[in-house]
């Protein structure tokens, strides 16, 4: 049966796009064989305190604007790799990860060997890209399969997911943000997206491709996939994660968003700086609204973070964790 291209043209698309966020929303690659850099260029926001956590570098220059590259209030902390010298993991949350668009759960492959190095249990969400509707009644069923606590993991597209299939389920006790979307009640991914300007994702897009049900889905052009989205990755990595990537329903991008998780559930973040995507100056204001525990910006990393960098993302996690299982023992 031949696709119903025709129905939605590509200007069409684009114009409806623009109009509202200057992109269609965000993504999550899959590659393979990136190395992680020094966690030296992941520079963490300033603690209110003023006060540097053990092993960190020092804080940004507030007078150098290359170095000074994020703003939150809420900043915890973080340790400089994953931790060796924790308290074992056996018995603790199960690590729930949710990919977004454009991608399947092998874009954490990285930070998945990490995470189970340190014997966390891990369970890697096969995310539908069906739509924001859709995608949470499935993660919701999962997530009601797996018993004890849980810390939900969310890249891009995914971060909405989790944000509304994680509310009202007790046994989740921390959520991290992974260059994602954290939506308000009623928003939608295209509403964040329009609140700064400057991104260009919507101009990377194919054309849309009509559905059987009447709806339609997209997928980012080929050529532009690794300039636009995957810079920190080997050229080779991301050309196979574009040639891999899966179409997501434009619902995703429309459904508007329910009562998010992040109001009850202590939440993370870490991003790019140079996330094309998401533009970092989303991240910062979504995850300050989120009152974020921990918030890294990793200097020079793309919207795929967790794949250039999964050092910083796989230890993030396991603070999430840690912090849970901190108070648990202390009650």
């Amino acid at each position: 049966m031949p696709s119903k291209r025709q129905s939605i043209t590509r200007r069409g698309f684009l114009t409806a796009m623009v109009a509202t966020s200057a992109a269609v929303g965000a993504f999550a690659l899959s590659a393979q064989g990136a190395s992680a850099a020094a966690w030296s260029d992941a520079l963490p926001v300033e603690p209110p305190d003023g006060d540097e956590p053990p092993g960190l570098p020092a804080s940004p220059d507030p007078d150098d604007d290359d170095e000074l590259i994020a703003h939150t209030s809420h900043i915890r902390g973080a340790n400089v790799m994953l931790s060796q010298t924790s308290p074992t993991t056996q018995g603790t949350a199960t690590i729930v990860l949710v990919h977004g668009a454009f991608a399947d759960s092998s874009s954490f492959n990285g930070v998945i060997a990490r995470l189970q190095a340190q014997g966390y249990p891990v369970v890697a969400a096969a995310n539908p890209l069906r739509g924001l509707k859709a995608d949470t009644a499935y993660l919701t069923s999962v997530l009601s399969s797996i018993q004890g606590p849980m810390v939900l993991v969310g890249h891009s597209y995914g971060g909405a997911v989790m944000t509304n299939a994680a509310t009202g389920n007790a046994n989740v006790v921390g959520l991290v943000y992974v260059a994602a979307f954290a939506p308000e009640d009623g928003e939608t991914a295209n509403d964040l997206q329009g609140r700064f300007p400057g991104n260009t994702l919507g101009e990377a897009m194919a054309p849309p491709v009509g559905l059987p049900n009447g709806g339609a889905e997209v997928s980012i052009q080929q050529g532009k996939f690794w300039s636009q989205f995957a810079a920190d990755l080997p050229e080779a990595d991301a050309k196979l994660a574009a040639a891999t990537q899966r179409p997501v329903a434009l619902d995703a991008f429309t459904d508007p968003s329910g009562a998010p998780a992040w109001k009850a559930v202590p939440s993370r973040f870490i991003y790019g700086d140079q996330d094309k995507a998401i533009l970092a100056d989303l991240h910062a204001f979504m995850a300050d609204r989120a009152g974020s525990r921990q918030t890294v910006a990793v200097k020079g990393a793309s919207h795929v973070v967790m794949i250039s960098h999964p050092d910083e993302v796989a230890e993030m996690i396991h603070q999430s964790a840690l912090a849970y299982a901190t108070t648990r023992s202390a009650a």
